[in-house]
C-alpha cells in the first residue's frame, strides 16, 4: 500500500485545510424567473407524466436549419387546462394541435405555455403535436456548450451531431425539459439529404426514400431515456457491428463510423469496448439496454454519453486526446472517451438525477468506474493510484451539489473529488466483494429511474451498515476537506478532525511505520487514540493513497 510520510504531507496538504487557511466561500448567484422555468418542477410540468415522443425532424445541413415536429403522448397526475414544455426562442413553434385543432400557445423565454379547450382530468392519456422550425443554437464548443455542430467530413461531406447536457435538449427540440420526468420509449425520425444517413438512439427500425431527395431513419427507443440523451448524428457513416455475449445474454455492438476512421475503428474499438462491457457488468451490473443495443458513433466533437449511441470523439486514441488525467501511466493504456462516456450508461442514463444539481450522482461514480475499469485490468494498486493521481485536477473551488431548481450544477469537482469520496467508501467498507454488491445494486435497486442524490446516500448508508451521512456532506456541500490533526503531549497521542460538519466522523486507516494499518475513528474533539501509543512524527503514516484528506501536525 503506498503512503506518505507525516512529514511530506505537512507541506503538501497544510494549504488544503481549512486550519491553515481561512478559504473564501463561493459567491452567491443571483437567478432569474427564466432559471426557475427551466430547471424547476412547479405544477404546469408535473401535472402531466410523459409517455412517449415521436420526435420527426428535417435537417437542412447547407441552411443549418431544421423544421419538423414531435407528437407529446402524455398521461395526466391531476386535472388540469395548462401546462408546460420548452422550446428555445430562437426556435419558432408554427403550432400546436390538439384533437386535429389548434390550441393557442404563450412563450417565456424558453418555456411555451398551451392551453387547452377543456380540462384533462386526472388518470387521462392524452396527446398534442408541436409543430416548429428554425435556425438552432450552433455550439461553439461542443460538448461543453450546447448545440448542434456542423462541420465536414474529409471528403467535404456534411457531419452534423447534437450535444445539449447541460443546457438542455429544448435547444434543438420541443420537450419537457426537466430530468424528473423520463419518456418511456420514443421514436426519432430524422430526415436527411439522399447520401447521408442519421444515427440516433435505439434500433433503426426503417430507413424511407422520400420523394424530395431526403431519407428518412427511424430510431425506435423502447427504454426510458432522458431528454439530453436524444441524439441527431448525421453523416456519411459506414457501418460494422460485433456482439458481446454478457450477463443477459447477446449484446449487439454497432459502430457508425465515417469512411476515412473504418480502419482505425476497427482496432480500437475491438481494443476496449468489449473489455469495458466486462468490467462495467461485473462492478454495476448488466448493461442496462439490451434491448436497445450498444453503439459508438464517430461525432465532431469529444465526447456524450446519449443513450445506446455514444458519441464518440476521441481521435482513435488512448488517454483523453492522448492525455493521462492522472498523471500515473495507466491513463494511456486505454480509450478514455470509450470507457468514460459509455460508464455514464448505468450513472446519467440507468440512474438518472432529478435535478443537474445532483449530477454528481452521474459524474461521480463514472469517474470512479474509470478506476475500476483499471482495477479490472492491471490489478487494484493500479486502481488505486488512478484515483490517487486525479486529485491533481480537483480545485476546492466550492459545494459539488448545485443549487436546486434552477437548472445549475456544482463544482466540477464533482468528477474527481467525488471518485475520491467514494474510493474512501469503499476503504471504510473494508470488504470489496460486499462493495461490489452493493455497487451493482444500486443498478437494479434504482433500474430505469430519476432519483435524488438523497435516495443514493441513504441506499449506501443502509447497504453499507454504515451512515456516512456526514462524509457526503463534507465532500458534497463544501469545499474544504477535511483535515486530521494529531498532537503528540505527555507521551500520548492526540487526534480530531477539523471540518464544516458538525461532529463528522470519518474512520481512517493509520499505522507505525513497517505496522499494519488499522483504523481509528477520530472525532471533532482531541481525543487519545490508544492505538497508535508509541507514534511520533517520525513514525506515524497515513493511508493517503485512498484517503483524500488534510493532515496538520502540531
Amino acid at each position: 500500500m503506498k503512503f506518505l510520510n507525516l512529514a511530506l504531507l505537512l507541506g503538501l496538504l497544510a494549504a488544503a485545510s481549512p486550519a491553515a487557511a481561512q478559504l473564501l466561500q463561493p459567491k452567491s448567484e443571483a437567478f432569474t424567473r427564466a432559471d426557475s422555468l427551466r430547471g424547476g418542477n412547479g405544477p404546469l410540468r408535473t401535472c402531466y407524466d410523459i409517455n412517449y415522443y415521436h420526435l420527426d425532424v428535417k435537417l437542412d445541413p447547407a441552411r443549418r436549419f431544421i423544421n419538423g415536429s414531435n407528437l407529446f403522448r402524455f398521461t395526466a397526475t391531476q386535472d388540469f387546462d395548462r401546462l408546460q414544455f420548452d422550446l428555445f426562442d430562437n426556435l419558432q413553434v408554427d403550432k400546436v394541435q390538439y384533437q386535429g385543432r389548434d390550441v393557442p400557445f404563450v412563450r417565456e423565454a424558453n418555456a411555451v405555455f398551451i392551453t387547452f379547450p377543456k380540462t384533462i382530468a386526472k388518470g387521462r392519456r392524452d396527446e398534442f403535436t408541436v409543430y416548429y422550425s428554425g435556425n438552432p443554437t450552433v455550439a461553439k464548443k461542443a460538448p461543453w456548450d450546447g448545440g448542434m455542430v456542423f462541420t465536414t467530413d474529409a471528403a467535404g461531406k456534411p457531419w452534423v451531431a447534437t450535444a445539449c447536457q447541460g443546457t438542455g435538449a429544448s435547444i434543438w427540440w420541443p420537450t419537457k425539459d426537466q430530468q424528473a420526468d423520463e419518456v418511456d420509449s420514443m421514436l426519432i425520425s430524422i430526415s436527411v439529404p439522399q447520401g447521408l444517413k442519421d444515427v440516433s438512439n435505439g434500433r433503426l427500425r426503417k430507413a424511407t426514400k422520400l420523394k424530395d431527395g431526403y431519407t428518412r431513419f427511424d430510431w425506435a427507443v423502447t427504454n426510458p431515456i432522458n431528454n439530453y440523451d436524444v441524439a441527431l448524428n448525421v453523416g456519411d457513416y459506414q457501418h460494422f457491428s460485433d456482439q458481446y455475449q454478457g450477463e443477459k445474454g447477446p449484446l449487439t455492438l454497432d459502430y457508425w463510423v465515417l469512411p476515412e476512421n473504418l480502419v482505425k475503428a476497427r482496432t480500437q474499438f475491438a481494443a476496449n469496448v468489449k473489455p469495458m462491457l466486462k468490467s462495467m457488468e461485473h462492478w454495476f451490473g448488466p448493461y442496462p439496454w439490451y434491448r436497445d443495443g450498444y453503439k459508438l458513433v464517430d461525432a465532431p466533437h469529444l465526447g456524450m454519453e446519449h443513450q445506446s449511441a455514444v458519441a464518440y470523439g476521441n481521435k482513435y486514441q488512448n488517454g483523453y486526446l492522448g492525455k493521462d488525467r492522472s498523471n500515473t501511466g495507466w491513463g494511456l493504456k486505454w480509450d478514455f472517451i470509450i470507457i468514460h462516456e459509455s460508464g455514464h450508461e448505468w450513472f446519467g442514463n440507468n440512474i438518472t438525477s432529478k435535478d443537474i444539481a445532483d449530477m454528481w450522482v452521474h459524474e461521480s461514480f463514472t469517474t470512479y468506474s474509470e478506476a475500476l475499469f483499471v482495477e479490472s485490468q492491471f490489478g487494484k494498486q493500479a486502481g488505486q493510484e488512478y484515483i490517487h493521481g486525479q486529485r491533481r485536477n480537483i480545485s476546492n473551488d466550492g459545494p459539488i451539489i448545485g443549487p436546486y431548481g434552477v437548472n445549475k450544477e456544482g463544482s466540477a469537482d464533482m468528477y474527481d473529488k467525488g471518485s475520491a469520496m467514494l474510493n474512501m467508501l469503499r476503504t471504510v467498507v473494508n470488504n470489496d466483494e460486499k462493495w461490489r454488491q452493493i455497487l451493482r445494486g444500486l443498478s437494479s435497486t434504482f433500474y430505469h429511474q430519476t432519483v435524488t442524490g438523497q435516495q443514493i446516500i441513504d441506499y449506501l448508508n443502509r447497504e453499507s451498515g454504515r451512515d456516512f451521512t456526514r462524509v457526503f456532506d463534507q465532500y458534497l456541500r463544501h469545499r474544504n476537506i477535511p483535515t486530521l490533526e494529531i498532537r503528540f503531549e505527555d507521551g500520548k497521542t492526540l487526534a480530531r478532525w477539523i471540518a464544516d460538519v458538525d461532529k463528522f466522523d470519518l474512520p481512517v486507516r493509520v499505522r507505525l511505520k513497517g505496522g499494519d494499518y488499522r483504523f481509528v475513528q477520530p472525532t471533532t474533539k482531541f481525543a487519545e487514540v490508544k492505538e497508535l501509543a508509541g507514534a511520533t512524527r517520525e513514525n506515524l503514516e497515513i493511508d493517503t493513497l485512498n484517503y483524500y484528506i488534510g493532515v496538520l501536525v502540531e
